[in-house]
């Protein structure tokens, strides 16, 4: 038997984001500094997954909202883009790396989670690969640094959930959320638009191509505000936008109704939102970044 530590790389350092640390420090402080704290404590953040350069500032809008004092737990749920996936996994590892310092999963918590029978084991190669739960780490290390032996994460990679399985999920994770040593972290892009994301929705009553891609994100923006989990379907239904994480903030939508139910009163705020690029015609192509916080009163 080996008792040597299963450790997950940052393997996207270097090229999603810097591997220095004494850079990626300064970067994530200089975006930071230019954000307010509006609604702490967050116990739940929606933040985008994409390279620092495109949506590190407006991620730092929702960081922001994060009160290291009172977290000690930071669930982390990321869509998987690689591997296809009908429920959600866990990962083989047991340190997390980043270019700030290594992050420790809750063996305690993820042995609770194996319990249930409803997670599969992902492959180190698998977590590896993807970047929707990666991308969060070395902001969650900078916001949780004054606390940094104190926490533990919990990351899920997400899959293509159906409705039903959602609210399942949601259900078994609301009693994580409902307790206010836990930080959940949701991430997401908005709109992949584009003729190389094969999503090319236009209402020309918006003007140009990248108003009408705000208009859309906007609007499942307010749904996701409202924290009611069958308007957001019946949106995507409708439009079909290219929310990458749809499944994960389809899993915190249901874990806040179950927890409504209950009395809890919760609010959600967006709070900053951009866009890759503007879109003007049709061989343009932009993604699009949304920052937002749940509180709990």
């Amino acid at each position: 038997m080996s008792n040597r530590v299963v450790c997950r790389e940052a393997s996207h350092a270097g090229s999603w984001y810097s591997a220095s640390g004494s850079q990626l420090n300064a970067q994530l402080e200089g975006w930071l500094s230019q954000a307010q704290s509006t609604i702490r404590p967050a116990r739940a953040i929606i933040a985008p997954h994409a390279g620092y350069t495109y949506c590190g500032a407006c991620a730092a809008h929702a960081y922001k909202q994060v009160d290291p004092s009172v977290t000690r737990r930071v669930f982390i749920l990321g869509p998987s883009h690689h591997v296809p996936l009908s429920r959600c996994a866990l990962s083989p590892a047991e340190v997390y790396k980043t270019p700030l310092y290594d992050l420790r999963i809750d063996q305690k918590v993820y042995a609770d989670l194996w319990k249930t029978g409803m997670f599969e084991r992902m492959s180190l190669q698998t977590d590896e690969d993807e970047h929707s739960i990666e991308m969060h780490l070395p902001y969650t290390a900078k916001a949780m640094e004054s606390h940094k032996d104190e926490f533990s994460i919990v990351p899920v990679l997400v899959g293509s959930l159906s409705e039903s399985k959602e609210q399942e999920y949601g259900k078994l994770l609301s009693k994580y959320l409902a307790d206010p040593s836990n930080l959940f972290i949701v991430s997401s892009d908005f709109c992949h638009w584009g003729q190389r994301f094969r999503y090319t929705y236009y209402d020309e009553s918006q003007g140009e191509i990248y108003r009408s891609i705000e208009h859309l994100d906007k609007m499942g923006m307010g749904i996701i505000e409202q924290l009611d989990p069958m308007s957001f379907t019946n949106y995507l239904k409708k439009y079909h936008n290219t929310i990458c994480g749809r499944h994960p903030i389809g899993v915190l939508l249901n874990a806040v109704a179950e927890l409504r139910k209950t009395g809890l009163e919760m609010n959600f705020s967006f709070l900053n939102y951009a866009q890759s690029s503007e879109c003007r015609n049709w061989q343009d192509s932009s993604v699009s970044y949304a920052a937002g916080a749940l509180i709990v009163h």
